[in-house]
């Protein structure tokens, strides 16, 4: 039987690169050859333990690269074409897809309620850090990248732009709305650019690292606020005259974070929840008005499927942003566990690290 390396989850602290079987395809499903992935913070929570996954699972959920083969009932594609797949792979036809949460495809059970059930790719099926990878139901999930997009400038698609992406869109923002985002990360970064192009007027960064301010940026922060330095809360406050913001979006998975947010919101304003969090969460009365101040709270897991990884490469295609920038390391897969080891450290000013096979 044919073989290829992946990195595979083999208990907690441990990721390494295997040689594994080349995946079987279904009528349905599409194998892919990987030309670009990369490593997300939720991958360093399964190396960590604080999200279980079977062990011998190939971790990874963002894929760029090739058709190598196509099920016999997939329609509309040809091999040898360049594609993506989001980290979500809706089916398209669940209750929760038909119920407009393709997300939360898969997470109705017999046995209750699953959260994040669309998360597929190195959750509950091998993912894509690795040299090929079975996309299913590819008809709904594969999207053909434009001619003249490079893998990197496409590479955010699958789940960080499409995630920073929801938390904006989730939030509702509208022209001229005053909008915190804390924490600059990639998801965060990438929320800042999302809010901006929903037409808020006003975007303010928080973060306590200064690569990672300079960088909220280029993505479009008309303020940057160095946590490090001042309490954030107090200088939202300064900075809009005691108003608050609109929408606040905690794109880290903190206590600190979350109530941070709920603390610079106007009233009736937003929280727009995008961090994954390891520990329960708590309101602070004082923030949450004791339940009565209009305020919402919303969470976002990454939007999937061919038509939101469209959208996405358009709007780079289109020239209204450039988020070729995050890349800021390239490692082969041959060296993935190096790579690990960075990112997991968070040094180097490390953002994201393109792996190509």
């Amino acid at each position: 039987m044919p073989k290829m390396k992946a990195a595979v989850f083999v208990e907690p602290g441990r990721i390494v690169l295997e040689d594994k079987p080349i995946p079987d395809i279904g009528p349905l499903d599409a194998l892919v050859r990987i030309t670009t992935t990369t490593i997300c913070g939720t991958d360093v929570h399964i190396l960590k333990g604080e999200y279980p996954v079977a062990r011998g699972l190939t971790v990874g959920h963002e894929p760029v690269g090739v058709i190598e083969k196509l099920g016999s009932a997939v329609e509309g594609y040809e091999e040898g074409q360049r594609v993506v797949a989001g980290a979500i792979t809706p089916s398209g036809w669940s209750n929760a897809c038909l119920c407009g949460a393709c997300s939360q495809d898969g997470a109705g059970t017999a046995h209750g309620w699953k959260p994040m059930g669309g998360w597929r790719f190195g959750n509950t099926i091998d993912g894509c850090q690795a040299e090929y990878v079975r996309v299913p139901d590819a008809m709904a999930n594969l999207a053909r990248v434009p001619d003249g997009l490079t893998d990197e400038q496409v590479l955010m698609c699958p789940d960080i732009m499409s995630t920073g992406f929801g938390g904006a869109e989730s939030a509702g923002i509208r022209i001229g709305d005053i909008v915190a985002v804390f924490a600059q990360g990639p998801i965060g970064l990438c929320a800042t650019a999302g809010a901006k192009l929903c037409g808020a007027s006003v975007v303010i960064g928080v973060d306590r690292l200064p690569e990672r301010l300079a960088m909220a940026r280029r993505m479009g922060a008309d303020h940057v606020i160095d946590a490090s330095r001042v309490d954030p809360v107090e200088e939202i406050a300064r900075l809009t005259g005691g108003r608050g913001v609109d929408v606040a979006i905690e794109a880290l998975g903190t206590q600190q974070t979350f109530e941070s947010c709920l603390r610079v919101l106007r009233p009736g304003g937003t929280l727009s929840s995008l961090g994954v969090y390891s520990t329960d969460l708590k309101i602070p009365l004082g923030a949450f008005a004791a339940g009565l101040g209009d305020h919402k709270i919303v969470t976002t897991l990454c939007p999937g499927g061919k038509e939101r990884m469209r959208r996405l490469m358009s709007v780079i295609e289109r020239g209204r942003i450039d988020l070729g920038a995050m890349v800021t390391h390239r490692y082969r897969l041959d060296d993935i566990e190096t790579a690990y080891e960075l990112f997991g450290q968070q040094r180097d000013g490390v953002l994201k690290i393109a792996i190509t096979p």
